[in-house]
């Protein structure tokens, strides 16, 4: 599984910012050169989400449980 991760930071405090999981490969078609090349899937989050800004992205790929530090 391939995850897209966004930073993203509000419009009103560039102070505020955080991780968002936007897509995994389980959703939507990512490959991880999609990913790696600003996935469009990203384009299309940011377009419902008008009061963010992106400031990064990753790709993850693999599951991530919950457990560990």
């Amino acid at each position: 599984m391939i995850k897209i991760i966004a930073v993203l930071c509000s419009l009103s405090s560039s102070a505020n910012c955080h991780e968002q999981t936007v897509t995994t490969s389980d959703f939507a078609d990512v490959s991880m050169q999609s990913c790696l090349m600003g996935a469009p899937q990203l384009a299309e989050w940011m377009k419902q989400h008008p009061a963010e800004r992106l400031a990064a992205w990753r790709c993850v790929i693999g599951k991530q449980g919950g457990r560990g530090a």
